[in-house]
């Protein structure tokens, strides 16, 4: 049984379609970390133009995909809910592998600092089959 649904995260993300790059959190530790999954699937609106004949997954979205993955620990905080934070950074990012179509992207995000409730680093691993995909630090400032 997932920790969150896509329902569930939904309500605690902004995020929508075709953004909304967690389908489910099946671990999760207040505070410290989560872990979430992203089916990649054909459907992906990217795939027609990235890269045609031969689709892989943006590591950019990979990133956002992890940072979706944060978000779900930021705003399970409870002096922090209602509040958004934003990508401020990000730090030592690697792509280790494609992400293709088929893929079950496994993402263990960890919590390591947050000042003043104002702004939040963590770090990140992706991987596919038991092998790492992405990996990187991501900084997030709180949007008033």
């Amino acid at each position: 049984m997932p920790v969150l649904t896509a329902e569930q995260i939904h309500k605690l993300l902004p995020h929508r379609y075709p953004f909304a790059l967690v389908d489910r959190i099946i671990e999760y530790v207040p505070k410290e970390k989560a872990v979430g999954l992203k089916n990649v699937t054909f459907n992906e609106p990217y795939f027609p133009g990235h890269i045609p004949g031969k689709p892989l997954m943006p590591g950019v979205l990979q990133i956002e995909a992890m940072a979706q993955v944060g978000g779900t620990i930021l705003m399970q905080i409870p002096e922090l809910e209602g509040k958004f934070f934003a990508f401020a950074g990000i730090d030592k990012v690697r792509f280790r592998r494609p992400v293709v179509p088929g893929d079950q992207l496994l993402m263990t995000v960890e919590l390591l600092a947050l000042k003043r409730n104002r702004i939040a680093k963590m770090k990140g691993q992706g991987k596919v089959d038991g092998q790492v995909a992405v990996e990187g630090e991501m900084l997030f400032s709180l949007i008033d």
